[in-house]
């Protein structure tokens, strides 16, 4: 369960400025559909199961943040830092990830079907054989590096 609810959230980025500090919360089930985080630092928190659709992530830092499960459809997280992020089982259909940073990120059984991912950085990314890549293939059938061009 969330430590905050969408109301507490929406009036705490209010009063935050340019970049939201929001490292370590707990965002779990929290609907964020929308919501402007760009630049925010969520360094280690935990979103599992998040509504995050066309939220706008652009350059947030989101290191070793847990979004298992978690629902970004076409979200914005360009030149997002996504290091050792936990995206399994994560709706990531048509999201934006140009130039983000997915170094050793979990892509476990995540849906990445439609997502731009062209000069996003992929070194050590784990995936599985129910991983869907952005042209809908599954597994090993796709090269995360081959999706970054």
């Amino acid at each position: 369960m969330a430590e905050i609810n969408r109301k507490e959230l929406i009036l705490a980025l209010l009063a935050s400025g340019d970049s939201p500090r929001l490292a370590g919360v707990d965002l779990s089930a929290l609907d964020m559909t929308r919501l402007d985080l760009e630049k925010a630092n969520l360094r280690g928190a935990k979103a599992q199961g998040a509504i995050l659709k066309e939220a706008i992530l652009r350059s947030a830092n989101m290191t070793g943040i847990d979004l298992t499960v978690a629902q970004l459809p076409y979200a914005d997280l360009n030149a997002a830092i996504l290091t050792v992020a936990n995206l399994t089982g994560a709706n990531l259909q048509g999201a934006r990830l140009t130039g983000a940073n997915l170094t050793n990120a979990t892509l476990d059984a995540a849906n990445l079907q439609g997502a731009n991912l062209k000069g996003a950085t992929v070194t050590g990314v784990k995936w599985d054989e129910k991983t869907v890549w952005p042209d809908g293939k599954r597994g090993t059938e796709g090269d995360p590096l081959s999706y970054t061009k």
